[in-house]
């Protein structure tokens, strides 16, 4: 009997120090400085080093189209090689001629050995946020890769007479030849869009937070505001306590003033650069996230900053 009850306590025992350990991981996961930067370590100095020249090779054209100039070389009759990065659903209902959809995740990294490395990639998605991300991670991997200015439903869609180069009928990768993509790049891009499921069920959802939700953070000291406007911009208008460090060729010289273990939440005028900049700064190690619609500019209301009802500090 007493050896009975010995064994019943000893369950009990283990039972209770092993419970902890069954629920632990129930928590909602939040978007991790320490985690951003094993996967940086993870992936060598190849991928932080690409990234880094993302912003020392930046072109002229920010790597951007703009969505009328976008819309006429296909009614001219230019056939290019375009990526929709929204839904499957709004793709069906309709989509751009030529466009390959690839929703917004790993469907893009799936697709690396696709895509041509001997012509310019075109991508658009909603408002040309995530197009943002996307394109960057394309062109460190070296693609060339451009987004389409505000996306599908704020730039694409409002162009004259886009109508005329729409389609519902869906189209498909050709098994075409591929860039030798580096190792370390290949993995750190997929180890990027495998990271979102991380953070899909927290503020920051697809590496952006809301303006209301930023606001709710103004003051907290896990927290730094990055504006990548321009110095006079920011002069006249930027969210309270944020640091300025204009969007711009070789603007990676001056990361040395964030710190590696606080999420950076950066926002430029409607979100697209920077996206483009969360990318590459969170392959360079930095727990980086954008301001979903920016400051708010006249083309994207209502989402951004200013176009929420936010007050800035001068």
């Amino acid at each position: 009997m007493k050896k009975t009850i010995l064994i019943i306590l000893m369950l009990i025992v283990v039972a209770v120090l092993a419970f902890p350990a069954c629920t632990q991981n129930v928590e909602v996961k939040e978007s991790s400085a320490n985690e951003v930067a094993e996967v940086a370590e993870e992936t060598g100095d190849t991928a932080a080093e690409a990234a880094s020249n993302y912003f020392a090779e930046k072109p002229d054209d920010s790597n951007m189209i703009a969505q009328d100039a976008f819309v006429e070389k296909i009614a001219s009759g230019e056939e290019l090689f375009i990526l929709d990065l929204r839904s499957a659903e709004d793709y069906g209902t309709s989509h751009i001629l030529y466009a390959i959809n690839t929703p917004w995740g790993a469907a893009i990294s799936n697709n690396l050995d696709k895509l041509p490395a001997d012509e310019t990639i075109y991508v658009y998605c909603y408002s040309g946020q995530t197009a943002g991300q996307a394109v960057a991670l394309l062109n460190i991997a070296g693609f060339d890769a451009k987004s389409v200015k505000f996306g599908w439903k704020f730039g694409i869609s409002e162009v004259e007479g886009v109508d005329e180069v729409t389609e519902t009928v869906a189209n498909e990768f050709a098994e075409t030849g591929s860039l030798d993509i580096d190792a370390g790049i290949g993995t750190a891009v997929k180890g990027y869009f495998e990271g979102l499921a991380d953070v899909s069920e927290t503020t920051y959802k697809n590496y952006m937070i809301s303006p209301e939700n930023a606001n709710e953070l103004i003051g907290d000291d896990s927290i730094v505001f990055l504006s990548i406007r321009s110095g006079e911009d920011f002069a006249a208008g930027h969210i309270e306590g944020a640091i300025n460090i204009p969007w711009g060729k070789d603007m990676q010289e001056d990361f040395d003033v964030l710190p590696m273990d606080k999420t950076i939440v950066v926002y430029c005028y409607s979100g697209q650069t920077a996206a483009q900049t969360v990318a590459a700064m969170r392959l360079m190690g930095y727990d980086a996230v954008s301001l979903n619609g920016g400051m708010g500019v006249e083309a994207n209301d209502p989402i951004g900053w200013v176009n929420s009802g936010y007050e800035l500090a001068k």
